[in-house]
């Protein structure tokens, strides 16, 4: 593993879960290899009002270094009520805080009632409007009624993200004529499920393009030699980044420098220290 991080491109992984109890007994030790991967900067993943809370002591323990996203996932959506709703937007305000989310609708688990994840949604749009950070979007089979939810907010968001696309070019079409970044993942490297992004991501302007890991889930499925954990560690954002400068053409530094750019643009980070 390569210590000297000024000889790797450097990367920014969008999307980490790194509040998951799977890190609990070597947190420090993910983040650290994660730096020597390349991976300079990472938004810890805010998806309920205690892990946005946990994400944001994270990242202000390590100032500069990570960030966070505070917001309810669609599965917790039925937690959403007043009492909740106010603490969060509080939360948001914080400086560690660089995007309102996760947010969105989940309409393959359904674990909390569609109205339910529908009115958290905007509520979620709504406060993000108001405080002017962008949005980190989740959607998973309610394509319709988030695209109709998000066209009502668009025009009054600074921007926002589908993190972890996997869908098909009718939808990515879709989220790019609504001016949000694609945010893709090791589904990518995933043959069986992933071949289609093979195509898609070279549709994706410079500038809209992010990478993430969602670790610890998504384990790049081309990995060699496996790793003997199925859990997944931002440390492998290279392997993403491979993956999508393949399918783009690209070099990986120049694929690095675009995205990197990119997150720092939406999510107004700074430089890397």
């Amino acid at each position: 593993m390569n210590n000297d991080i000024t000889a790797l491109p450097q990367l920014i992984d969008i999307g980490v879960n790194l509040t998951h109890d799977s890190f609990d007994s070597d947190r420090d030790a993910v983040i650290a290899r994660a730096r020597s991967a390349g991976v300079v900067q990472m938004l810890v993943t805010g998806a309920s009002l205690t892990g946005s809370r946990e994400a944001v002591e994270l990242a202000r323990a390590r100032n500069g270094h990570l960030f966070a996203t505070a917001g309810i996932h669609p599965h917790h959506a039925r937690d959403l009520d007043e009492d909740t709703g106010a603490r969060l937007a509080d939360l948001a305000l914080a400086p560690e805080v660089v995007a309102v989310g996760e947010c969105g609708l989940d309409y393959f688990r359904d674990f909390s009632p569609r109205n339910a994840q529908r009115q958290a949604f905007e509520r979620q749009l709504s406060l993000a409007a108001r405080i002017g950070k962008p949005v980190f979007l989740h959607q998973r089979d309610a394509h319709d009624d988030f695209v109709a939810i998000l066209r009502e907010y668009r025009a009054s968001l600074a921007g926002g993200v589908a993190h972890c696309f996997t869908a098909q070019g009718a939808e990515l079409e879709c989220y790019l004529e609504l001016d949000l970044a694609i945010g893709i993942t090791g589904w990518i490297c995933d043959e069986r499920r992933g071949g289609h992004l093979v195509s898609l991501v070279a549709r994706i302007p410079p500038g809209r393009l992010m990478l993430e890991t969602d670790a610890p889930y998504l384990l790049p499925r081309d990995l060699s030699p496996r790793p003997a954990s199925r859990r997944n560690e931002p440390m492998h954002l290279p392997q993403v980044a491979r993956a999508v400068a393949r399918a783009r053409g690209e070099t990986v530094a120049a694929l690095a420098a675009h995205t990197t750019r990119a997150a720092r643009q939406l999510f107004s980070l700074p430089a890397a220290i």
